[in-house]
Formats: C-alpha cells, sequence, structure tokens
C-alpha cells in the first residue's frame, strides 16, 4: 500500500489487520515527484507499507 506521511499509522494498522504480522515499511526516493498517490487521501505517497 503507498501512503503519504500523515496515513502511515494508518496503513500499517491496515496491514496488520489484513495479515496479522508486521508490514516492511520503504520510503520512497523522489522528492513528491513521483506519480504515485497515497491510496488513503491521493496526496503524493512517501511509503511502500508492505510486501
Amino acid at each position: 500500500m503507498y501512503c503519504c506521511e500523515e496515513h502511515i499509522e494508518l496503513a500499517i494498522d491496515m496491514y496488520v489487520d489484513e495479515k496479522e504480522t508486521a508490514p516492511e515499511i520503504e520510503k520512497i526516493d523522489g522528492d513528491g515527484k513521483l506519480s504515485t498517490r497515497c491510496q488513503i487521501c491521493e496526496r503524493p505517497a512517501i511509503y511502500v507499507v508492505g510486501e
């Protein structure tokens, strides 16, 4: 799941609820210039939560 800074905790909670295990969290490099959006609010994504 891609997410912004504001929704990182919600994304982690959603992952743990679904998979019952801790997710891998990776910061996206790109200085906000990527077209990838937060799957919760559509702002530019900063993190990938999950596999």
